[in-house]
């Protein structure tokens, strides 16, 4: 069986500062660029069947970068709408809502175009992403590579592994990393996690 490889988008500005970033498409940094790039080498070994990437830019700029390609963008795949909270801060969000905590308090709702997501919601999305790879991976034409972001592929990983989806609280996500979803005994197993270029 073929394995999902997760990779999460370069550096931005707004990664950088720790703000909450859904729709608002940011582009790279320069050091995001360059970690990009860098992951050329760990995906050396892998023969991708099918690249699947967030249309915001900065998931397609990291795919570009990393060289991957035949890349079709995906609408699922865009991170997490974070409504109200959308460019704040958790230590922002600290100020009003003190122990404030994503996976388990959600956001406030936002303007009518982006009012927000409850983890079962990005949940739902995931989950639609799973039914259209998983036969891919079972038919083992090759490794699926999902270009992404970090809450998004965080909640992925859970549903993944037969999880809630607030169980992708438990996996830390940097940027410009990549992971690997395999199997063991024919089951959904983490093979690799949060792996950065040396």
């Amino acid at each position: 069986m073929s394995e999902l490889l997760l990779i999460r988008h370069g550096e931005t500005e707004w990664s950088r500062d720790g703000r909450h970033t859904g729709f608002t498409d940011v582009a790279l940094t320069g050091r995001g660029e360059r970690q990009a790039e860098a992951l050329r080498p760990l995906l050396a070994g892998s023969t991708p069947g099918k690249v699947l990437v967030s249309p915001m830019k900065r998931a397609l700029r990291t795919a570009e970068l990393a060289g991957l390609e035949g890349a079709e963008t995906d609408p699922d795949l865009h991170e997490w709408d974070y409504g109200g909270y959308e460019g704040v801060t958790t230590e922002e969000i600290h100020r009003t809502r003190p122990g404030w905590y994503l996976w388990d308090d959600g956001v406030v709702p936002g303007p009518p175009e982006h009012p927000g997501e409850t983890p079962a919601q990005v949940g739902a999305r995931a989950d639609r992403v799973l039914a259209r790879v998983v036969p891919l991976l079972e038919a083992g034409g090759g490794d699926v590579v999902l270009v992404a972001h970090g809450h998004f592929l965080r909640v992925l990983t859970a549903r993944r592994l037969g999880l809630p989806p607030a169980a992708g609280a438990l996996f830390r996500l940097d940027t410009a990393t990549v992971s690997r979803i395999g199997t063991e005994h024919g089951r959904p197993a983490l093979v690799a996690w949060n792996v950065r270029s040396a």
